[in-house]
C-alpha cells in the first residue's frame, strides 16, 4: 500500500520538530506537560476510517465516527496522547474542564482549515454516571475521551491528518518527534476496510440474559406506574448476546454498516480488546460557534420492501397518538433545556418521517442560538439523557430503569463523539449498537414506554431495532 511521498514526509517532519521543540521548551519552563499538535492536508481520496483500521495494532485504542451521506464527513483516531476520564454526576464537566485546560496551553501548528482539523478529543460517555461497572464493559469508563496520537478528518473533498504528543519536562525531543513522525508514516493512502465473511464456518449461538417474557412483564409494570401518574415515559432496554465461532472483525462490520446506513452516525470506539460500534440515527448535539442543533427522535415503525406498504406504515406512524405523545415528550424537554442556554430556539412545527434501512422514526429538527459559548461537551451534558433514551421526568425514570431492566447499559444510549480546540463538536446517541469482545458480542435495543404501550408490541419493536446488527453478527 502507498504511504506518504518522501518529500512530503520530510516537510511534515520539519514542522513536527519545530512544534515539539516549542512544546518541550514550554513544558520545561512551566514544569508541566504540554500538548503539541501538527495538522497536515492529505489526498482527498483517503478513507479516514480505513486508514486508522489498517494501522491499528491488536489492543490499541481507536475511534471512528462518520456520516457517509453528509459530505462524506468522517473522523478517525488512533492511539492515545492524553486520556481524559471521569465518573460520577460531574463527569461531563470534569472532562470538559480538563480538555479546555489542555488545549488552551497546547502548541499547535495548524495550517489545515477543514472541520475537526487540528487537536481533537474523541470518545464517549456511558448512559449512567457510574455506567460500565459490569465486567463486559471493562476499559470503558463512565466518561472517556482520548486525544488521538493520529487523527484523520474528512469534510467534503478535504482530508486532514493531525499528529499529537504530550511533552513532559524530562522527555527527549528527539523521541517525541520520532513518535509523531512515526504515526504519519503509518498512513496508507490506499487503505480499504476489509470485507465481512458472508458465511463463517461454525455454529453461532444467540442468547439473552433475560427472557422476552421478562421484558414484556417489565413493560407492563412500567405502564402501571405511568397510568398511576408517577411519570410520563420511561425507556426500557434489552440485551442480546451473540457467541460466534470466530473473532468478530470490527473494521469489516463498520464497512457493512456505513453501506447499509449511510444517513446514520456510524461509529466505533476501541478500548483494549473490545470495540463498541453501531449505526445511530440520533444526533444528541452539534455545536458550531454559537449555534447548536439537535433532533428529537422518538416514535418508530418498521419498513417494508413494498413502497405502498412502506408509505402506509409511515402514515400510520405520523398519525399514531401513542407515538406522537412519546415524540412530543422528547421534543418538549429538549426545547426547554436549550431555552435556558440560548437567545432563541427554533423547532419544526410538525415531526417528519426519517427512514433508514430497516426502520422509520418521527423526527423534529431543533436549532438554537446560544447566549454563552457553551462547548459541545457542556451541551451534551445538558441534554443527556433525553427522554428518547431515558424518561420523563428523569428523576423518577432513572430508578425505574435500574429496577426493571436488569442490565448494565454501559455506553449504550450514552454519547459518542468529539470536540475540537474551539469546543465545537458533535455527539450522537449510541443506538443500534453492539459491544464486541473477541468472538462474543452484546447487542442493545430499547423502546419508549408510555401509557398506551402494549408489551408485546414494544418487544416486537426491539426486535426490529436489533436487526441493524444482529444479522451481521449471527451470520
Amino acid at each position: 500500500m502507498a504511504g506518504l511521498p518522501g518529500a512530503v514526509a520530510a516537510e511534515h517532519r520539519s514542522r513536527v520538530v519545530v512544534c515539539v521543540d516549542a512544546a518541550l521548551e514550554r513544558a520545561r519552563r512551566e514544569l508541566r506537560p504540554v500538548l503539541a499538535g501538527v495538522a497536515v492536508e492529505l489526498e482527498a481520496s483517503l478513507d479516514p476510517t480505513a486508514v486508522v483500521a489498517a494501522a491499528r495494532s491488536a489492543t490499541e485504542p481507536w475511534f471512528a465516527l462518520e456520516r457517509p451521506d453528509c459530505e462524506g464527513q468522517a473522523l478517525a483516531g488512533l492511539g492515545c496522547a492524553v486520556a481524559l476520564q471521569a465518573s460520577g454526576p460531574d463527569r461531563f464537566a470534569s472532562v470538559s474542564a480538563a480538555w479546555r485546560s489542555l488545549v488552551g496551553d497546547a502548541v499547535i501548528d495548524q495550517r489545515a482549515t477543514s472541520r475537526a482539523a487540528g487537536l481533537v478529543a474523541a470518545g464517549g460517555f456511558a448512559f449512567a454516571d457510574d455506567g460500565g461497572a459490569a465486567p463486559e464493559w471493562s476499559g470503558f469508563a463512565p466518561a472517556s475521551l482520548h486525544v488521538p496520537e493520529l487523527a484523520v478528518a474528512r469534510q467534503g473533498d478535504r482530508v486532514t491528518a493531525t499528529v499529537a504528543v504530550l511533552a513532559s519536562p524530562d522527555d527527549s525531543g528527539e523521541e517525541l518527534c520520532e513518535r509523531a513522525v512515526g504515526r504519519l508514516a503509518q498512513l496508507r493512502l490506499d487503505a480499504r476496510l476489509p470485507l465481512l465473511d458472508p458465511a463463517p464456518v461454525g455454529r453461532v449461538r444467540v442468547s439473552a440474559p433475560l427472557t422476552p417474557e421478562h421484558y414484556e412483564a417489565s413493560v407492563a409494570r412500567a405502564v402501571e406506574r405511568i397510568v398511576a401518574g408517577e411519570l410520563e415515559k420511561v425507556v426500557l432496554a434489552r440485551e442480546v448476546a451473540v457467541h460466534a465461532p470466530v473473532v468478530h472483525d470490527p473494521a469489516a462490520l463498520l464497512g457493512v454498516l456505513r453501506e447499509a446506513f449511510p444517513a446514520c452516525f456510524v461509529f466505533a470506539v476501541g478500548r483494549g480488546e473490545a470495540t463498541f460500534l453501531g449505526a445511530s440515527p440520533e444526533l444528541l448535539v452539534r455545536r458550531e460557534g454559537h449555534r447548536a442543533s439537535t433532533v428529537a427522535l422518538a416514535g418508530s415503525a418498521r419498513r417494508s420492501a413494498d413502497p405502498a406498504v412502506d408509505d402506509y406504515l409511515g402514515e400510520q406512524l405520523l398519525h399514531s397518538s401513542k407515538d406522537r405523545q412519546e415524540h412530543a415528550i422528547v421534543a418538549r424537554r429538549i426545547e426547554r433545556t436549550l431555552r435556558r442556554l440560548a437567545l432563541w430556539v427554533a423547532a419544526a412545527p410538525e415531526p417528519q418521517l426519517v427512514k433508514i434501512a430497516n426502520i422509520q422514526h418521527l423526527a423534529t429538527a431543533i436549532r438554537a442560538q446560544l447566549d454563552e459559548p457553551f462547548g459541545a461537551i457542556d451541551l451534551a451534558a445538558a441534554l443527556h439523557p433525553t427522554p428518547a433514551v431515558g424518561g420523563e421526568p428523569w428523576e423518577r425514570a432513572a430508578p425505574l430503569i435500574r429496577a426493571l431492566e436488569g442490565i448494565d447499559r454501559g455506553w449504550y444510549a450514552g454519547a459518542i463523539g468529539w470536540t475540537d480546540g474551539s469546543e465545537d463538536g458533535e455527539f450522537c446517541v449510541a443506538l443500534r449498537c453492539a459491544l464486541l469482545r473477541g468472538a462474543h458480542a452484546r447487542c442493545y435495543a430499547g423502546v419508549g414506554v408510555v401509557a398506551d404501550s402494549d408489551p408485546a408490541a414494544e418487544l416486537a419493536e426491539t426486535e426490529v431495532k436489533l436487526e441493524a446488527l444482529l444479522p451481521l453478527l449471527a451470520g
